[in-house]
């Protein structure tokens, strides 16, 4: 008994002291907040798909839609929500942002709409996280790229325009050959005159044996000189001819002559000229004799024939800052390794080191994994810097080949992208063209027969006389053009109108 009464005393000790209650009513309700009725949840209908959240969520944010007094504007008292005309998959990520701070990108949604939808709700897209930010600066940067290349397509499209002078036509050929047959044809011919100029500017340095009295061997191009200068005559002609064109028929010949096809041109075509008014003096001829190695500058003629080269040249371009840090980082590392090695191979009599510029011929060979052989270090201290420079110049060049490897692939998706969209729009333009041309009738005869029409279907009684009230009836014909069927849609329409003979008294 005693031990029982003891094991209670603790518990008895607790409620005397308040630890435990002792009353067996219930506790009273405690006073509700008054904030409680601001701070609840407010239902967003989105569409039809509703969220709930908490009022002091979207507060968070003052500056933005959800966060400001803006958003009573879209409050539906009848079903007391808010209503939101909007994408329900993109708000989603929206409300995660006020819920956890932290704004992401969702991969699957369609750029131009994920843009939209911030900024209808007033969020500046530059607080997207770190995690999302790079693959939405990039997917931003392919739209613009490819709103770019529609206003371009637009601007140069395939219908060619009523009102164009011989210049603008002129024009229009040769940047878009497939405009006409004639231009297409000509684009073809100077094609092909640039493939002949290429090769025969290689065949005439292949050995063609010897000739009478001669013991030495000559070459095709000395051996069979007036054939090679006929071809070349030709070839410079129709370049000429093409140049003088483009320089007649560009919209601004200013820049038309200080690009870069232009350059390429100029230096194409001008050894030709230079070595005609050459005399036979020796050294006149040594001195203008080199610039026939320009002559190979006209394979970059194909740039205007190939989609190929183009890319190239565009990823080049837009690689220049990458292009620069790998020259600026190759730069560094020879001359660093070139002073290494005239100092490692100093003491070796037979070192090939002379000096340091002449040391820059075996770190430029060794960096780029080329390694002729010609110049080796012979001392232990050479050999390992030897092995460091070649280990190094691996890791310099591979850090920017993703990046231009990237750009090259982006560049050519979106220029194939680009040519579908011209097939499908001259496809459709096509299409639209065949199908107005079997079912619409011209625009003049419809626009007589509608008149006719108008004439016979017109129809007015008047009855009484001065100060009498009149009934005009007149059917009306309104002439509407239907852009589905691509024809004129007549609609009928009855006026009935009162009038008094000297003036209306209702219509």
């Amino acid at each position: 008994m005693a031990a029982g009464v003891a094991a209670w005393l603790p518990f008895a000790r607790a409620a005397a002291i308040g630890w435990m209650p002792v009353a067996s009513t219930p506790m009273p309700v405690p006073p509700q907040d008054k904030r409680k009725a601001q701070d609840g949840l407010i239902i967003l209908n989105v569409s039809g798909t509703k969220f709930q959240t908490w009022r002091t969520t979207l507060e968070r944010y003052p500056d933005t839609l959800l966060g400001s007094t803006e958003r009573d504007f879209f409050f539906h008292e009848e079903t007391n929500e808010y209503f939101f005309d909007r994408d329900p998959d993109i708000f989603r990520h929206i409300l995660n942002f006020y819920r956890t701070g932290k704004l992401h990108y969702p991969r699957q949604e369609c750029i131009s709409a994920y843009d939209e939808e911030l900024a209808f709700f007033g969020i500046i897209p530059e607080i997207i996280g770190d995690c999302c930010y790079e693959e939405y600066k990039d997917r931003r940067r392919e739209n613009a790229e490819r709103l770019q290349d529609d206003e371009e397509m637009d601007m140069s499209n395939d219908v060619t325009p009523v009102n164009l002078t011989f210049r603008e036509y002129l024009w229009r050929a040769f940047e878009n050959p497939h405009t006409s047959t004639l231009a297409l044809v000509f684009y073809y011919v100077t094609g092909f005159f640039i493939a002949i100029s290429v090769m025969a500017n290689v065949v005439e340095t292949v050995p063609c044996g010897t000739l009478p009295n001669r013991s030495k061997e000559v070459s095709c191009g000395d051996r069979y000189a007036l054939a090679f200068f006929c071809l070349d005559t030709a070839c410079v002609m129709i370049f000429t001819v093409e140049y003088l064109l483009r320089l007649i028929a560009a919209p601004s010949r200013y820049k038309f002559m200080k690009s870069v096809m232009s350059v390429i041109d100029v230096v194409a075509i001008m050894p030709y000229y230079i070595g005609l008014v050459m005399t036979d003096n020796d050294q006149v001829s040594g001195a203008f004799v080199t610039l026939r190695v320009f002559r190979v500058f006209r394979i970059f003629k194909f740039s205007r024939h190939s989609a190929g080269l183009r890319i190239l040249g565009y990823t080049l371009k837009s690689c220049a800052s990458e292009l620069g840090f790998l020259l600026f980082s190759l730069t560094m590392a020879i001359i660093i390794f070139a002073t290494v090695m005239f100092y490692a191979e100093k003491g070796s009599t037979a070192s090939k080191f002379t000096s340091i510029p002449a040391a820059f011929w075996y770190t430029i060979v060794t960096m780029t994994t080329l390694g002729y052989g010609d110049m080796v270090p012979k001392t232990i201290v050479g050999k390992v810097f030897g092995s460091i420079c070649s280990l190094s110049g691996v890791l310099v060049i591979a850090l920017p080949v993703p990046v231009i490897v990237s750009n090259f692939s982006r560049i050519y998706h979106q220029s194939q992208r680009a040519e579908k969209r011209r097939a499908q729009r001259a496809s459709k333009e096509a299409g639209q063209a065949l199908v107005g041309k079997a079912a619409s009738p011209p625009f003049e005869s419809q626009h007589h027969h509608l008149l006719h029409c108008l004439e016979k279907t017109t129809h007015e009684t008047l009855k009484g006389g001065r100060g009498q009230v009149v009934q005009h009836e007149t059917i009306l014909l309104l002439v509407v053009w239907d852009k589905v069927n691509e024809g004129f849609t007549l609609c009928r329409m009855q006026c009935t109108c009162l009038h008094q003979t000297s003036r209306v008294v209702h219509h």
